[in-house]
């Protein structure tokens, strides 16, 4: 008998000369793509559409949701503020990555939603802004727009169970709440009279309110104050206990002092008053607070004046109509905000200064904030 090698086609072919699968590029050479992320979430907001200029894969990743929940989870999210100015038949829309007392500069014009509604509700959450129902030709409609900030891109949201305009909507434990803007005339509007919007579900769902006296249509400043929506409407207002699911009326002391847009900043709500001076309502104490050491800074009479919350600072945007001439400043000023041992409010002017030129007849809408 002869001796025979066995051989077997099976056996894996010698790999020794080849070269090993090309590995797929990384965010930052000779660094684990984790720890890159972070890195680049540090930086901040202004710098990011030069970081996007970088190559292509940092551009969809500084676009990404993973890295804005980085940036939230590291604390280094910046307030932009967002601005919906009306000129006669026209809205427009503006807005600044990062306002601050080193940078004021000009706001910047941002694309408009496709529609024109007349008398929209407005609400953030998250990184998206929402423009909520309003009306065409006197049509309210259940459309909901929503402004992806993180890409600047407008899209359809999911639609609401009735139309609706003059409405109240805010934001509570990551979901939105809108009620009132339709007049109750018939069982389905009265069922649905508050609605609530939960991004998980992606719908909306009735909120019950049969407790609510008079379902008014028109509602024309809403806030939350410890979890707890506070909607004025033409008689009053209504309060709604998101966590208890309790409804109940607005204080009296409190519809008699809130006047135009209101903010809350560390559970005061701010607002201005009929000679201009801007005042701190203590939900607790029931009692109103003229806001002390801003008279300096700040004129008088803040026409058309609207506030918002900026990163914990009291944030007053105005239109200022003085001089005369085709054009007018939108003014702005940033307010730090903090409550006295005697139980008063004072305020310190961070800065103040023209954000932007509109023509004449132009009207401030809405402001808001959206962290980014």
């Amino acid at each position: 008998m002869t001796d025979q090698t066995i051989t077997s086609d099976d056996s894996p072919p010698d790999t020794s000369d080849n070269p090993p699968p090309p590995q797929p590029p990384s965010l930052i050479p000779n660094l684990p793509d984790d720890i890159a992320i972070q890195c680049i979430a540090r930086v901040p907001r202004p710098y990011h559409p030069s970081l996007s200029l970088v190559c292509k894969l940092w551009h969809h990743t500084i676009r990404s949701p993973h890295f804005f929940t980085t940036r939230s989870l590291l604390h280094s999210t910046q307030h932009s503020l967002y601005l919906n100015i009306r000129h006669t038949s026209t809205f427009k829309w503006y807005y600044h990555p990062n306002p601050n007392p080193n940078d004021h500069s000009s706001l910047f014009p941002h694309p408009p939603i496709l529609i024109q509604p007349i008398g929209p509700a407005y609400a953030v959450l998250g990184s998206k802004l929402y423009v909520i129902g309003g009306s065409v030709k006197d049509v309210p409609l259940s459309s909901v727009w929503v402004l992806d900030c993180s890409v600047n891109k407008w899209e359809m949201g999911p639609r609401m169970r009735v139309g609706r305009e003059f409405a109240a909507a805010a934001t509570v434990d990551g979901k939105i709440y809108v009620m009132g803007g339709c007049l109750v005339d018939n069982r389905l509007k009265s069922v649905n009279w508050a609605e609530v919007f939960d991004p998980a579900v992606g719908e909306w769902c009735a909120v019950p309110s049969e407790e609510v006296d008079g379902k008014d249509k028109w509602m024309h400043a809403c806030a939350v104050i410890d979890g707890k929506i506070y909607a004025m409407a033409d008689r009053g207002g209504v309060v709604y206990d998101v966590g208890a699911m309790e409804w109940g009326r607005v204080p009296k002391r409190l519809d008699l002092g809130w006047r135009g847009r209101a903010v809350v900043i560390d559970d005061v709500l701010y607002c201005y008053d009929f000679l201009g001076k801007i005042r701190g309502y203590d939900v607790v104490r029931d009692v109103w607070k003229e806001l002390r050491g801003v008279d300096k800074g700040l004129p008088k009479f803040l026409c058309g004046a609207t506030m918002v919350d900026l990163d914990g600072r009291l944030c007053v945007v105005w239109e200022c109509k003085e001089g005369g001439g085709k054009t007018m400043d939108v003014m702005c000023a940033e307010i730090d905000v903090r409550k006295d041992e005697d139980g008063g409010l004072s305020g310190s002017v961070l800065w103040v200064d023209s954000v932007l030129s509109v023509p004449v007849g132009s009207a401030i809408l809405h402001c808001m904030a959206v962290a980014l």
